[in-house]
């Protein structure tokens, strides 16, 4: 049996995973969906504007509802990037072809925001 890290591990050849300044940037140029797979009582607590928040274990069955196109790119957030990559897979597997899982905290934003990093 695996443990979650060995199978993210795994799995992580296969999913395209950029940290949350990158994602940030992609997102804004190529007019992408940042889906929010966290709780509800996570998103209420710091909340990441312009998400749209589908927990993970809804992820499959809620995402035709949207009526996306197979080729939207699709930007995956959690807290710490495991059920990011957890869900980048199985929207993979469901046909849609770009998404990407935001490897780690979209804190980041805001601090590079504050920083001035992000225009």
């Amino acid at each position: 049996m695996l443990t979650v890290p060995e199978l993210i591990e795994q799995i992580s050849g296969n999913i395209r995973r950029i940290d949350a300044i990158t994602a940030y940037r992609e997102c804004r140029q190529l007019d992408g969906l940042v889906i929010d797979v966290r709780e509800a009582d996570e998103v209420a607590d710091k909340p990441v504007d312009g998400s749209l928040n589908i927990p993970r274990g809804l992820l499959e069955m809620k995402i035709s509802a949207l009526g996306l196109e197979a080729d939207t790119p699709i930007f995956i957030h959690c807290a710490t990037g495991v059920r990011a990559t957890l869900a980048a897979e199985q929207l993979q597997r469901l046909g849609y072809s770009r998404v990407t899982a935001i490897s780690c905290a979209l804190d980041e934003i805001f601090h590079a925001r504050n920083k001035g990093a992000l225009s």
